[in-house]
């Protein structure tokens, strides 16, 4: 397998038709993003996954854990294009997908593009707009185009959100509602950094590391549109047996019998989690998917597709509790 970091040449341009030198470009992607984020390995392999299913992100953390700085340095990494909506209570929607504007020169009405018309939009702090403004990305998130006086306008591909969210009990937050929720392919929660990690930072900015200068930072672009494009063929070619298909649609019935539960995950979420299990087949280098996979990414793929009781939080469970008891129950094929 050839390594992209030991050439300059942008990965898109060479190794489009290799397969291996493909998912390398990919795997680089870590290696480019730690030059700017310290520790934050999950959160990049999320992204990878969610790009490789042509699905959506939503990020959970406290602020000022790099939640922004991952999603541009993911974009430079990949030659694409980002842009940023800051989400408050005051927003609207068409501050998002963009409106008609009078032309006083033409006398004519003219569609002027939101900044939703990128490849990564980064959503910073959904959960502070309201749910009117939070279901404006609902058309563009399912069906990749924005539709103003009655014209659908199609968006760039690739096309990502990925949404920040402070934790439901910070002040002024607005719960996401679940026909949104269901939308993301992933929920990927941002932790707070290690001792190790936040002295790394620490040491980066005191040698002169500004995170608004990630080509400063030695961040290149190590793959990009082409070659995404054909790693997504990749794991459309990625071979799911009837045991494996049976095994998710297991899981995805126990969460509806949860006792814990009060919303199980839907049939959506069972094609979701078959997706996002083909990608990390295919990014660990296997053609196949095992059990393993589907283990892998069931807590990021459906912990925001359950809802717990209110007797079940007051005790201390967690969504993520309930899926990992529920892996440990549901047979495994063999």
């Amino acid at each position: 397998m050839m390594d992209p970091t030991t050439d300059n040449a942008p990965l898109t341009k060479v190794a489009t038709d290799d397969p291996a030198a493909v998912r390398a470009g990919l795997e680089a992607l870590r290696t480019e993003i730690a030059k700017a984020v310290v520790g934050q390995d999950p959160a990049v392999t999320g992204l990878v996954v969610a790009l490789l299913c042509r699905g959506h992100v939503l990020l959970e953390g406290v602020p000022g854990v790099a939640k922004t700085l991952l999603v541009r340095a993911l974009a430079a990494s990949l030659e694409l294009g980002t842009k940023r909506v800051q989400f408050t209570p005051d927003l609207m929607p068409g501050d998002i997908t963009g409106s008609l504007v009078y032309d006083a020169r033409t006398a004519e009405f003219s569609f002027q593009p939101g900044p939703v018309f990128t490849h990564l939009l980064l959503a910073d702090e959904i959960n502070r707009t309201p749910p009117k403004t939070q279901s404006a990305l609902l058309e563009a998130m399912e069906e990749r185009q924005v539709t103003v006086d009655g014209t659908p306008r199609p968006l760039p591909e690739p096309f990502l959100v990925a949404a920040t969210q402070n934790p439901v009990e910070y002040e002024g937050t607005y719960p996401l509602p679940e026909a949104q929720l269901d939308r993301f392919l992933l929920k990927l929660t941002v932790p707070l950094p290690s001792r190790q990690d936040e002295i790394d930072v620490l040491t980066r900015h005191s040698q002169g590391f500004d995170p608004r200068d990630l080509t400063a930072a030695g961040i290149r672009p190590v793959a990009g549109p082409a070659a995404l494009d054909a790693a997504r063929r990749a794991v459309a070619a990625t071979t799911v047996s009837t045991d494996i298909t049976g095994y998710v649609v297991d899981i995805c019935r126990a969460t509806r019998e949860s006792p814990s539960l009060t919303l199980g995950v839907s049939p959506r979420g069972a094609t979701a989690l078959l997706s996002t299990a083909r990608a990390w087949a295919w990014l660990t280098g296997r053609d196949y998917v095992t059990p393993d996979d589907v283990k892998a990414l069931a807590l990021p793929t459906l912990r925001h597709r359950v809802r717990l009781r209110p007797e079940a939080e007051m005790e201390g469970v967690t969504a993520d509790s309930v899926i990992e008891a529920i892996l440990s129950q549901v047979p495994v094929p063999r």
